[in-house]
């Protein structure tokens, strides 16, 4: 995280503190692979996006698709900072009539684009969306963030051939190549390496970032903005549990949430 960017590293550094105070209250949740996506996150929604959080249905505000829908703790605290919904709400992560459900509800929370957490599905619904723009003459874009062990998943690549042609340029993908799923390394359980290199193949203008460095995912982002007449992804390489020591590159902690004292720990180190 760099000091290049002061506004953009507090902010997330308290997107990471929602996510272990939001996952430790409910007692379950994905923090893992949510604190690998904070800084993808955290540029597109305070410097990149165009956004009202007073219109959530604005007709020309950019979308985001989490396709990971398990990492919803990062998407919630996203929106929370971005003031769609208030602060003191993410405490209420999974508890029984809340918003905040285990999985993004479009129904249920202002400022969810789409419903996911059956993998897989969120490319080719961004790839919809990306279409209607067109269609409407409207000039927003669209995001996806999709996880390595996602990729696994066949529908990922039916949306990648789709979006190649039909020249999705206003569409950019962005994965979250953090290397560890629920079962351990991605490449030991099915790999999908070497993922850039399939996605050119299917099409795609392809660039590799470090997805934790904001000056190299905002660079990412202006390029995949100029890029003409088909879709662009960047392959964003990051930590798992990132910022949280006994997290980081732990695949234990892809759905487990910390108890009380490893709260307390975790957000020692996130001050």
């Amino acid at each position: 995280m760099s000091d290049a960017y002061p506004e953009l590293t507090a902010t997330a550094r308290r997107l990471r503190q929602h996510i272990i105070r939001m996952v430790g209250a409910a007692g379950s949740g994905h923090p893992g692979g949510s604190l690998s996506a904070v800084e993808i996150v955290t540029a597109l929604y305070f410097k990149v996006m165009r956004l009202d959080p007073s219109r959530p249905d604005w007709p020309e505000r950019d979308r985001f698709v989490l396709s990971k829908g398990h990492a919803a703790p990062v998407l919630y605290a996203a929106l929370a900072e971005k003031g769609f919904f208030p602060v003191d709400d993410l405490l209420t992560l999974r508890r029984l009539g809340s918003p905040l459900q285990g999985h993004p509800d479009r129904k249920a929370l202002p400022g969810v684009e789409v419903s996911t957490g059956s993998l897989g599905h969120g490319l080719a619904v961004a790839n919809g969306m990306a279409l209607a723009g067109r269609l409407d003459g409207r000039d927003y874009r669209v995001y996806v963030l999709l996880g390595d062990g996602e990729l696994q998943e066949g529908m990922v690549w039916e949306g990648a051939m789709a979006a190649a042609h039909y020249h999705l340029d206003n569409l950019t993908a962005i994965v979250d190549h953090n290397h560890l799923q629920i079962d351990g390394r991605v490449e030991d359980v099915m790999s999908p390496e070497p993922v850039a290199d399939k996605f050119r193949a299917f099409g795609w203008e392809t660039k590799t970032i470090d997805g934790h460095a904001f000056g190299q995912i905002l660079d990412a982002l202006a390029w995949a903005r100029e890029v003409k007449g088909r879709p662009a992804v960047i392959i964003a390489e990051t930590v798992k549990g990132k910022g949280v020591s006994f997290m980081e590159n732990e695949a234990g902690w892809h759905g487990k949430a910390p108890g009380p004292e490893q709260v307390e720990k975790a957000l020692a180190e996130l001050a």
